[in-house]
This record gives C-alpha cells, sequence and structure tokens, in this order.
C-alpha cells in the first residue's frame, strides 16, 4: 500500500522567506500522523499544499498515490478537511447541513442519505441532527464539522487544530470519534498545539521547524531520544516550591522548570533512581512536605522543547512582521477565509431558496442547489489545472 502522503523536497517561498524548504514527509496509511512545530515553522504551508490551496514551488507531492501537483481536483475528491472553527451554517439543522455538503460534493439523493445517515450514527448526532446549529453546543458544532468533511467518505482527513477552544470532556469525546475513524480506515494528517492530543491519538509525530523535518518517530521514541530522565516534585505548600527548586537544582543537570497553577516543579536528571533518592534525603533534611515527588520519563512537551529549543506554543518574537515565515505560513488562511465568506453568503441563499420551496418545485430546488454548487466549485483553486 503506498504512503497516504509522499512530501520529497517541498519548497514555497513568499519573497525571501521559504515557508517550506527543502520539506520530506512520508505519512504511511492506517494511523493519524500528527504534525508539529513552533509558530511559523511551515505547518500550516504543509497542509494547505496536501489540500490543494496552494502549489509548491518546487518538489514532487503524492497524496493516495496521486501527483497532487498534476492531477489537483482527483486530489480534492479523496481527501476532507475540517478546520480551527467549526464551519457550519447555525440558521440551518444539523442534517440540513450535511445535506448541502452532500450536494456539493455531487453525491445523487440516495448515496447523499446513506452517507448522511452513517455520519449521523458515526459521531452520535443523530438526537440533535434536526435541530438549528445555533442551539449546539460548542462541542457538538465540531462533531458536526467533522461529519461534513466525512460526508465525501475521504481516504484522508486533515485535521488543523480540531479540538481549540473545547472543554476537556468535549475534546476526549472528539479523540474518540478521530479513533473510531481511523479504526475504519481513514487516515489522518492532524496538526495540534495540544501535545497530550498527539501523545493520545498518533502513531507517529513529525516535528518541522524552519520549513523542514527535524525529526520524527513514535511518541515513545521522541521521549527516548529527550534524552534524561525527569525528577518532579509537588510541595504541600505552595510556599515550599522556591526551596524545592533550590533542592532539584542540587540534583539537576539543568535549570528547573516549575508550573505555578500545578503547583510542581522539575528537572532532567542523569543518575535515574539514585538522584530521586537524593533529592528525597534534601527535601526530608529541609522540613519541605510533599504532595508528590517521582522519576518519569519525558514528556512529549519535552522532548519538543529539546528538539526545537522553544515550546510548541510559544509566541513568535517575529509575528508582527510581514515578511516573516509566520505571515508567509497565514496568507493562505487570509484567502480560504474570504472563500468562507463567500460560501457562508451561498449558503444563506440555498437556506432562503429551501424555505420558498413547496414540496412539488423540488425539482427546482435540486438545480439551484447544483448552480450554487457550480459557482462554489469554480472559484475554487485550480493549480496545476
Amino acid at each position: 500500500m503506498p504512503p497516504i502522503i509522499e512530501a520529497r523536497g517541498l519548497i514555497k517561498r513568499y519573497g525571501k522567506v521559504r515557508a517550506l524548504d527543502g520539506l520530506d514527509l512520508v505519512a504511511e496509511s492506517g494511523h493519524v500522523t500528527a504534525l508539529l512545530g513552533p509558530n511559523g515553522a511551515g505547518k500550516t504551508t504543509f497542509v494547505s499544499a496536501v489540500a490543494t490551496l496552494l502549489r509548491p514551488d518546487a518538489g514532487a507531492l503524492r497524496v493516495a498515490g496521486i501527483d497532487a501537483l498534476a492531477e489537483p481536483r482527483r486530489v480534492r475528491r479523496v481527501i476532507g478537511l475540517a478546520g480551527q472553527f467549526a464551519s457550519v451554517e447555525p440558521a440551518m439543522t444539523g442534517r440540513e447541513n450535511l445535506e448541502l455538503v452532500a450536494r456539493l460534493f455531487g453525491l445523487d439523493r440516495r448515496t447523499a442519505r446513506k452517507a448522511i445517515a452513517e455520519v449521523l450514527d458515526r459521531l452520535d448526532l443523530g438526537e440533535a441532527s434536526d435541530r438549528l446549529v445555533r442551539t449546539y453546543s460548542g462541542g457538538l458544532r465540531r462533531r458536526l464539522d467533522l461529519g461534513a468533511s466525512l460526508v465525501g467518505r475521504p481516504q484522508l482527513l486533515l485535521l488543523d487544530e480540531p479540538t481549540t477552544g473545547l472543554d476537556p470532556r468535549s475534546r476526549r469525546e472528539l479523540w474518540d470519534a478521530i479513533r473510531d475513524l481511523v479504526a475504519d480506515g481513514v487516515d489522518v494528517l492532524l496538526t495540534t498545539q495540544y501535545l497530550e492530543e498527539a501523545d493520545q491519538l498518533a502513531r507517529r509525530v513529525v516535528i518541522i521547524d524552519h520549513g523542514k523535518v527535524v525529526d520524527a518517530g513514535t511518541p515513545a521514541e521522541l521521549k527516548d531520544r529527550a534524552g534524561r530522565d525527569v525528577v518532579e516534585v509537588r510541595p504541600r505548600a505552595a510556599g515550599d516550591l522556591p526551596a524545592a527548586e533550590e533542592v532539584l537544582a542540587s540534583v539537576g543537570t539543568e535549570t528547573p522548570r516549575t508550573d505555578l497553577d500545578t503547583q510542581r516543579t522539575w528537572v532532567g536528571v542523569d543518575g535515574g533512581a539514585d538522584t530521586l533518592t537524593a533529592a528525597v534525603q534534601q527535601l526530608h533534611q529541609r522540613g519541605i512536605a510533599l504532595d508528590d515527588i517521582g522519576l518519569r520519563r519525558p514528556s512529549l512537551d519535552e522532548a519538543f522543547l529539546a528538539l526545537t529549543g522553544q515550546p510548541v506554543a510559544s509566541p513568535d518574537p517575529d509575528d508582527d512582521d510581514p515578511h516573516t515565515a509566520k505571515a508567509a505560513d497565514t496568507t493562505v488562511l487570509d484567502d480560504a477565509v474570504a472563500r468562507q465568506d463567500t460560501i457562508g453568503m451561498l449558503v444563506a441563499q440555498i437556506r432562503r431558496v429551501r424555505l420558498r420551496a413547496t414540496r412539488r418545485r423540488t425539482d427546482l430546488v435540486g438545480q439551484r442547489l447544483l448552480s450554487i454548487r457550480r459557482r462554489l466549485l469554480f472559484a475554487m483553486p485550480t493549480t496545476g489545472e
């Protein structure tokens, strides 16, 4: 079976900036591949290239065995895309949103009904399907948006930070839905700022920075490459946190890091269990009562920091410079937002047509939908064609 994504030497320039700088990436079929990187690393540019929203300046890109540069229209037939925010029409019901997308995909009525029923059942949306989307919770809207990307039965689903803004329960429900999709044979390329999400969902993690792949492997492999074990301490009294940091600084190989929200401090160590024992003795001698202390492997967050030198969600100091990779990386998204506004107006137009239609005018409504579908397809980017 060929890789679901195979990129060789991809280059994309924005002026003097290379958002993609000879990127090589292979995503195998059958699982979730997570794409991680600092702000401005080139993640959005790469996903946009896979989605055929932009054309690389150089290199080769195949999606599901299809040459994405020579046949972008064929690629669009085998992918689904869900972005950071739910792109659903609140004035329509959940079912109507799915019907709209199914018709835009060109499905006939019988095939559309079957695909919609499968999506509603798969994502547990049946009870809410006939309610207006404006009454949905944030989690329900995201699941509906995910369902809309599945109506066309894609081989590859592109998820760009799909759980942004969701509460922990809704996030885990969406994780379960993604796992079910993979079990049913859908391949997933995931970009996320939540490293726990990548750790939970991805079999393979690819870290990119400055438009290149800097490392790739399973989450466990990346943690191993981060090197040292970690001693972590949570004092019982918040006032003891500075003293605990001093103890860890004396036994560790680096400056301890601290999370004030969770009242934890931790440090990388070389001595493993012996270093943990030394830390326990020093904490006891200083009379510091503990809620927890332990020796653990590095987290994926720590592995990312070791490989890139900055946290995954850290602010980019160059964000305000329009000539940086970050500015270049969002250019395509600005175009996509403009297209989404156009689509929103067309959706409202469809809604008005439906409200005016009677049963005897069903064929007229269908013709109007097909006309609007042609307008949308004409507005879509046609790179390489």
